[in-house]
């Protein structure tokens, strides 16, 4: 079995249509982890023939890499249920399997898509490693912020042309709303590993996160949308540390 397609999910039905269409004729397996889906996650999955794993969710980072330790290629694809790789990269992939020469894993570039369109300027360029050797990766970070890392560093990492498709954006609000949720997550995870909040990372962070989408990434060259994604990422990192502060307290003393 040469490649096999890693996926987690819970109750993604308004966008993990997309990524099996399009892993549709690329995948010899589709690894599916579900945990808990209500909705109709489980009969799409069902109806691409995916191999389902159901699991209580396990964090970010031990879900995934159940995910990627249940699958049976030589090669892993690993996706969000949010995430579908576009022509050019799909080809990229194809190509990648033939010849990889002395490559065991391969970045691609992550393109948020917002009501059909790209942002071509905010959070770019946003090379994620997804495709890579089964068992020479393994996933690492702290929740929510997971990333692909070799278990040996001299392994061979190149990158591959074209995009993948990231429709984490459904509405602004929305977007915002899980912003919270993963600021949350991650201060709980800063605090696990004894890091301490920042008064001055409070009050400076936020502006710079600004700043780089702004000014280095020009993200108001996407237009109106390009605003709202710097705004948003700024937003977020004044949650993260405010969460920071809050959880360092303990239950019941305000931040």
């Amino acid at each position: 079995m040469r490649l096999s397609v890693a996926i987690v999910c819970k109750d993604s039905a308004s966008t993990i249509g997309r990524t099996l269409d399009s892993v549709r004729d690329l995948a010899d397996e589709i690894v599916a982890v579900d945990s808990g889906s209500t909705d109709a996650t489980l009969d799409m999955l069902r109806g691409a023939d995916a191999r389902i794993i159901e699991s209580e969710w396990l964090g970010y980072v031990k879900t995934k890499q159940l995910a990627l330790d249940s699958c049976e290629g030589d090669w892993i694809l690993a996706l969000d249920s949010d995430e579908s790789p576009l022509p050019e990269l799909i080809e990229s992939i194809k190509a990648a399997l033939v010849s990889p020469g002395q490559h065991t894993g391969f970045e691609v570039n992550r393109k948020v898509f917002v009501h059909g369109k790209a942002l071509n300027h905010a959070w770019q360029p946003e090379h994620r490693l997804r495709l890579v050797k089964k068992g020479l990766f393994r996933w690492q970070g702290l929740d929510p912020h997971d990333h692909l890392a070799p278990i040996d560093p001299n392994e061979s990492i190149s990158r591959l042309r074209g995009d993948l498709r990231h429709d984490s954006i459904s509405t602004w609000p929305e977007f915002l709303d899980k912003q919270q949720r993963h600021a949350e997550t991650m201060a709980r995870s800063m605090l696990a590993e004894g890091r301490k909040p920042s008064l001055i990372k409070l009050l400076t962070s936020p502006t710079a996160a600004l700043l780089k989408q702004l000014v280095l990434r020009q993200a108001f060259l996407d237009g109106r949308d390009g605003f709202r994604a710097a705004f948003a990422t700024a937003t977020a990192t004044k949650l993260k540390h405010k969460a920071l502060f809050r959880l360092s307290k303990g239950p019941g003393n305000p931040c």
